[in-house]
């Protein structure tokens, strides 16, 4: 396995549709292998082939709603493979949430999303199968596979977050896990 390079800002490739995969090889486990490895190395919760330069229709999601096993204070990630992935079904109704990109390190956006999707899609076997995801899962999903159609999350914002607003946000966050934490202490 190995690191990839990822592309950023204005690289015409972030901005170009990706072509169907259609030789399930070991070429393409490599790239499924290298961008696994290059996703979990910055910290993402998913990434788009054309991220690192491969035209291909081809994603990768942290699955976020796994649940820890019993003794677990973590649950360990699942991260799903989507090769030629096709969204479904919405359900659920609409989150707006903030969203970053490993394309667009500093820069997040509030973006309206559905609350679940279905996306089917095909192993690195080519086998079709079908995978639902809720909040932050759905919105990996959705935001990976524009990616595959040259969208970026800014395309979709209603707006881009200032730093005071980044700030703030990453300080709830803090207090809330604390308060969580403290709660589940008691």
């Amino acid at each position: 396995m190995g690191l990839r390079n990822i592309l950023q800002g204005t690289e015409p490739t972030l901005r170009k549709k990706s072509r169907e995969v259609t030789e399930f090889n070991p070429r393409l486990h490599k790239l499924l292998d290298d961008m696994h490895e290059t996703m979990l190395a910055s910290n993402g919760l998913g990434l788009a082939a054309p991220q690192v330069g491969i035209l291909r229709r081809v994603v990768l999601v942290v699955d976020t709603n796994v649940e820890p096993e019993e003794g677990q204070e973590k649950a360990a990630e699942k991260v799903i493979e989507l090769i030629n992935p096709d969204i479904i079904n919405k359900a659920g109704g609409v989150q707006d949430g903030s969203e970053g990109c490993l394309s667009m390190p500093g820069v997040f956006g509030m973006v309206r999303r559905p609350v679940e999707v279905t996306v089917r899609a095909q192993d690195r076997f080519g086998e079709t199968f079908e995978i639902s995801g809720e909040g932050l899962t759905a919105r990996a999903y959705c935001h990976e596979i524009d990616h595959l159609n040259g969208v970026l999350f800014t395309d979709l914002a209603t707006r881009l977050l200032t730093e005071d607003e980044l700030n703030e946000m990453a300080t709830q966050e803090f207090i809330d896990e604390r308060e969580e934490k403290l709660g589940a202490d008691e």
